[in-house]
């Protein structure tokens, strides 16, 4: 399957932005450089989520592993440009299951764990998937059944890893290999011819009214974006890298999984977001990079007990992102253990801005300014990490942005940038502009003191704006303010409805152990902060735990419905 226009195609091979490398090329070559080199490391407690003892797989138990998934598929009748939705947790068979299928040919569509009936039910149909591979149970919740459930009256078969598949579903496991199996293979591989310019993912996205939307990526999609968390987060030559983001979208697939197959280092899985699972990898493991959500790097940063009796000393760098950062935050971890916070700002879509300590070494402007990259009236030191061009439109006239200080959309194209939600002619009639560029439904504006300036400020989403009175608030300006307060461990502020003003602001907080933030306090805290009184929370609920996805973004619309009618 191909969704390039060809003469885009020969444009960015000519550029030499795109070309015949896929990613199980690249797998191929980390193999052949360090074939017993630790390659994929299981989450600790994989007994607890799925059974079994956590695996430890060498490149060449992952070559191994692959091909016989790849013998698997074939006998189960898949081959190229089916698609095979998989609902997986980060297990060490989950990388190998990529590299089995893109060989192929097979389309792979990841889904969260969180998705149930309905939203799968929507993907199968959209899609016409083949197939769907999941776990028989994760956690004591059984998925597999479920599965088989919804193929019913449907032509999908259902694949559940492992050997224990309920009655309907078919198990998958490794094809036993001879020299012969591998012979041909081999033979069926090279038949099939395919090409970088094929589509090997479909990931998926939010849409409107909640409708999922696909986001299909080819392998040279993925290779020309990889080089962004590759270069901006300075990964080393067989490094180890720390994962705890779901192997399912840009986060994961695009930073530490392109990542690891270009370092040929050793993929450290973590599934689902454990803070002490996640600490003892670090302590046993000694990655030299990880990701992690600012929520966590802000309140382990707050727990002195808990730094205590941890050892960060093996990290170099950890890549955070999908959420403002705290510039205390940043200078804290550098200051206080060595360790550089690198700001990732990245989409399904194709969207790839970081920054880092080269290129924005003061963490004020690190935890929220992104280079300007892609434009011709700036020039930088070293080539941008991934060849994206981007600019600022004002939504309403549609006319660039070029001065400082005016929130504009972010639009973006270039060879990072997808060609267009799978089967939704209508949404991308409305997503993309005339001339080609994709909307990310970003504010940012133009920031900096060099002439032209040299800067991006991320403000919020052009669709979560609260409107108050008229005015337009940017709810993330205000979640990191809320993060700030010294008796709150996380916050997050939404919108409700009012009467006179439209709309009003209300906070809801996650606090510290033992503290009792008052509306009063939290007022207090943004006056301090300087921050207009129209942008005060004028509401407050205090909850557990913030509504997140998968990749530790908050849900607003959950927030909403948290909402008690006695809050603030």
């Amino acid at each position: 399957m191909r969704t390039t226009r060809e003469e885009l195609v020969r444009e960015y091979r000519r550029l030499g932005w795109w070309s015949d490398t896929r990613i199980t090329d690249l797998f191929d070559a980390a193999a052949r450089s360090a074939p017993a080199q630790l390659a994929v490391l299981d989450p600790p407690n994989r007994d607890v989520l799925v059974g079994g003892t956590p695996l430890r797989l060498t490149f060449q138990d992952v070559a191994d592993l692959a091909d016989g998934y790849s013998v698997r598929l074939l006998e189960l009748g898949l081959t190229r440009d089916d698609i095979l939705v998989t609902q997986l947790p980060n297990v060490a068979e989950y990388p190998a299951l990529y590299l089995a299928a893109l060989r192929l040919g097979i389309i792979v569509s990841p889904v969260p764990m969180q998705f149930r009936r309905h939203e799968l039910e929507q993907i199968v149909d959209l899609t016409g998937a083949r197939a769907l591979l999941t776990v028989h149970t994760l956690k004591g919740v059984d998925y597999a059944t479920s599965a088989v459930e919804l193929g019913q009256g449907r032509p999908l078969q259902v694949f559940c890893l492992g050997a224990d598949a309920p009655e309907g579903s078919l198990p998958f496991v490794p094809a036993a290999l001879t020299p012969q199996s591998r012979a041909a293979l081999a033979a069926q591989v090279d038949a099939l011819q395919v090409s970088a310019d094929d589509v090997a993912t479909i990931c998926w996205t939010s849409g409107t009214e909640g409708l999922p939307k696909g986001v299909p990526r080819t392998h040279n999609h993925w290779v020309a974006i990889s080089y962004g968390h590759l270069r901006g987060a300075g990964i080393r030559r067989g490094e180890r890298l720390l994962n705890p983001f779901p192997l399912i979208n840009m986060a994961a697939i695009g930073g530490c999984f392109m990542s690891w197959l270009h370092s040929a280092g050793t993929l450290v899985l973590h599934h689902p977001l454990d803070l002490g699972v996640y600490l003892r990898q670090i302590a046993e493991e000694k990655p030299g990079y990880a990701i992690a959500p600012p929520a966590v790097l802000n309140m382990l940063l707050k727990d002195e007990n808990l730094l205590a009796s941890v050892d960060l000393s093996c990290l170099r760098c950890i890549g955070s992102g999908s959420a403002p950062l705290d510039p205390e935050m940043i200078r804290g971890y550098q200051e206080r253990f060595g360790i550089e916070i690198v700001n990732l700002f990245g989409s399904n879509e194709g969207m790839s801005l970081i920054s880092n300590a080269s290129n924005a070494p003061n963490p004020e402007h690190r935890a929220r300014l992104f280079p300007r990259y892609g434009r011709d009236e700036i020039r930088w030191e070293s080539p941008p990490h991934a060849h994206i061009r981007t600019r600022i439109v004002e939504p309403e006239s549609g006319l660039e942005i070029l001065e400082a200080g005016k929130p504009g959309e972010l639009q973006i194209t270039g060879p990072t940038v997808f060609d267009g939600y799978f089967r939704a002619p209508q949404i991308n009639a409305q997503s993309f502009t005339a001339d080609g560029w994709f909307r990310t439904g970003d504010l940012f504006e133009i920031t900096g003191d060099d002439d032209p300036p040299r800067f991006y400020r991320f403000i919020g989403r052009l669709k979560q704006i609260i409107i108050r009175g008229g005015v337009k608030i940017a709810p993330e300006e205000l979640d990191n303010v809320l993060s700030q307060m010294p008796d709150v461990l996380e916050g997050a502020v939404t919108a409700y409805r009012d009467e006179i003003m439209g709309e009003r602001i209300c906070a809801v907080i996650v606090p510290k152990s033992g503290k009792q933030p008052t509306l009063e306090s939290v007022r207090a805290h943004f006056a301090a902060a300087g921050l207009a009184l129209f942008k005060h929370p004028e509401r407050l609920q205090v909850v557990q735990e913030l509504p997140r996805n998968s990749v530790g973004k908050v849900v607003r619309g959950d927030l909403v419905r948290m909402l008690s009618t006695d809050a603030g």
